[in-house]
This record gives C-alpha cells, structure tokens and sequence, in this order.
C-alpha cells in the first residue's frame, strides 16, 4: 500500500523534498497557509551559491563590533527592543563563529554545497526551467585594496581547499564587464561555479508543478494544527482533515514555533532581510548578479527588473517592517549604477531561519516516529533546497543518504 507524506511548508526546501518522496512512490500533499515560494523563498539573490562553503559568521573584531552598534549600515541592523530576546541565540552565534569552529563547521558544511548546482540541475531539467537559469556565476567589486587583496587569499583558499574556481579582475577588467557601473572600484572577483535564478519564485513555481505532474497534491492548510492521530500525523486543511503516516516541518523561519508546540526547543534566530525592484535609465544593462563588498548590497538583473537586496535585520519576525537598510542601499546604489524608478509598491520583506551553528537542521524528529526536520537554511535556502529534499526523502524511505548528514542532525540541539 502506498504511503502518504505531509510537507508542510511550500517553500523551495518543502517544494524539493515533496517531489523526492514522490518520485520515491510516495503519495505526497505539500501543504502551506500561503501560495508556493510566497514566503522566505520569494525574496533572495537568486543565486545557486555553489561557492558558499564557509556560511556568514559572527564578527569577530572588536572593531567591527562598535561599528554596527551604530546601527547605521546596509549589511546589518537590528531593533534594540528585540536584542534582549537574541542575546542567547547571538551569544552561540559568536562563539561558534570564533576561528577554530568556523574552520570545522565550514569543512562539515562544504558537502550540502558541493552538490548544489547538480540537484538543482536535476529539478532544473525536469521541470522545464532552463529560461529562468544562467550559468556565469557573479561579481563582488571592491573599493580598497586591502579589501580586494585580503578576499582574493580567501578565494585561493577555497579554490585549492573546496574547488571553488574563481577569477581576480583588476579595475579594467570589471569596467569591461560592468560597463553602466561607475565609481572608484579597485578590483573584483568572479565566481565562476555558481548559477543565478532570473525569477526566484518563477523557479519554485516551476518545481511546484513538476511536483503536480508526479501526482503530488498542493493544498492550503495550518501547520499549528498539527498532531498526532493513533499512529498517524494529522493537520487540518482547506479540504478538510489530512492523516499520513509521515510528516515533514519544511517551516523556515516559523519552524521555531511549530517545533515548540510538539516539545522541542531548537535554538532558531530569525535574520529578516528587504528587496526592491527597479527600472534602469537610458540603455543602461547589468550583466552580472553584483554585490558591492564593503557596503554590503547586492544588485541582481532579474525578469522583474533590477532586484536590490539588503544585508541582514535582527528583530522580531512578526515585528513591523523597518526597511531603513533598503533606503540606505539605494541611495548608494544609484552612484554606482543607473537605477530607475522603484517597480515594487512597497519593499518586500522576508525572514531567514538561522541556527547558531550556521547549519540547517536535516533528519528525523528525535523523540517521534515519522516526524522530520528540514528547517535553519539561513541564507542558503534556494542554494540548498534540492540537496536538503533528496537527503530527507533517502532517509524516510529507507534509504542511506548520499552524503554524510551527522553534522546537521536534530540531535544536535536535542539530546
């Protein structure tokens, strides 16, 4: 008799692993409050970050510590009124990015990465969505030397650590490349390995009905009702209740409370972040994903138009929207690049689920049976949805997972 899986959460990491279970012979409902990539997934970079071995840390310097206490950058901010809530989740944050630990959690981090490109490859070509793909990786542009040269070391590394290919561009060189972008850019360096996404929820959509095609079923539902039924998970739906053997909590950032109703207490901070389209003026083109490394902005040529995104908030995640770092990013952005006029009717804003150690939670719920994790991708999610969907459908089926997943497991946090 065929088995019934509920996802919830159709995001592209819930997306990824409903079409996994199906394809297994599994009979899968994916279940959300919203529409598919409506939420986390519909506002990102768009990159496929093959390059991302070593995920974002805490900083460490003094220095650099008093310098985002003034609250005044585009990488970071953070509402005061919700720090005394973070300070747990920030202190774990900051220990586990020290040297030492960064280096190890990089090293148990780097498989995820590694088959990035070739699981979205596989969804990709399934589901038809070669149109939203490019394969020329992306550009930061540096306005110090010191910048630029102490990065170029890092990208050797990675390349002789991890195989991550890049290319160090002079000044001319990034004006050949980025011929509308102007200002005192010393430099830039190219990664080569990774793909960008021209419609990011254009690209879940297409998973979703790939998914469809399989026989999976898509329906709107309430992740808090969820419960135990005898030997089955139940959740109540728009089509009324559900019960499957196995269930899936592919929440993102709301994976928090959803895990503490069942008895669990994962340490999950929430990093809210902002976009905005926009409109170029005259012939003006952008022909690669770019992020201006010091200030920390990033701008992307997608379907929509170009997509400016912002850096990291700490704050509640159900906290009003503050895009102050939008407006900051902007103002800088147009001495860089020739940007037009806003398209968006007001910026959007999404929250990533992060864990202290950098890692995502991925494997089984460790006090109950068919009960399974896939949540704390933080700024990774669409870079890793594929892989984190094809780990979590080997292992409730039975199968061994294609690589080793110990580093990520709920157990971590749960003993």
């Amino acid at each position: 008799m065929t088995k019934n899986v509920i996802v919830l959460g159709a995001g592209i990491i819930g997306v990824s692993t409903a079409i996994h279970l199906q394809r297994r012979g599994r009979q899968v409902t994916l279940i959300d409050r919203k529409a598919p990539g409506s939420e986390t997934s519909f506002g990102n970079a768009g990159l496929i970050q093959r390059e991302g071995v070593v995920p974002y840390g805490f900083p460490q310097q003094l220095g650099v510590l008093v310098r985002y206490a003034f609250n005044n950058r585009i990488d970071a901010h953070y509402h005061l009124k919700a720090l005394p809530g973070q300070l747990a989740f920030l202190a774990r944050y900051w220990w586990n990015s020290n040297a030492k630990r960064h280096e190890m959690i990089s090293r148990a981090y780097a498989p995820l990465i590694e088959h990035s490109i070739s699981e979205h490859n596989d969804l990709i070509e399934a589901s038809n969505a070669q149109h939203l793909i490019r394969k020329n990786g992306w550009m930061e542009i540096f306005r110090t030397t010191g910048r630029r040269d102490a990065e170029f070391v890092e990208a050797e590394r990675l390349q002789a650590e991890f195989g991550v290919m890049h290319e160090q561009l002079d000044a001319a060189a990034v004006a050949r490349l980025e011929p509308h972008i102007k200002g005192d850019f010393v430099g830039g360096l190219r990664w080569r390995d990774p793909w960008s996404v021209l419609d990011p929820h254009g690209l879940t959509m297409a998973y979703r009905n790939y998914f469809q095609s399989l026989g999976g079923r898509c329906v709107t539902g309430d992740a808090n009702s969820l419960g135990r039924s005898g030997a089955s998970w139940k959740v109540v739906t728009s089509e009324g209740p559900l019960e499957a053997e196995d269930a899936v909590l592919a929440l993102g950032p709301w994976a928090a409370v959803a895990t503490r109703r069942l008895g669990y207490a994962f340490p999950l901070g929430v990093k809210r972040g902002y976009h905005m389209h926009y409109a170029t003026t005259g012939d003006a083109t952008l022909n690669n994903w770019t992020l201006d490394a010091e200030k920390g902005y990033f701008l992307a040529p997608m379907n929509r138009g170009i997509r400016l995104t912002t850096g990291a908030e700490f704050a509640a995640l159900d906290a009003p929207k503050t895009p102050v770092q939008l407006e900051r990013a902007e103002k800088v952005a147009r001495t860089v690049f020739p940007l037009g006029e806003r398209l968006d009717a007001e910026p959007w804003m999404g929250a990533r689920p992060c864990t202290p150690d950098m890692m995502p939670i991925i494997g089984k719920a460790p006090r109950h049976d068919g009960l399974w994790f896939a949540f704390g991708h933080a700024h990774h999610g669409l870079t890793l949805g594929p892989v984190t969907g094809r780990i979590l459908a080997e292992l409730i089926t039975g199968e061994a997972p294609f690589i080793n997943i110990s580093a990520y497991s709920p157990q971590r946090f749960n003993p």
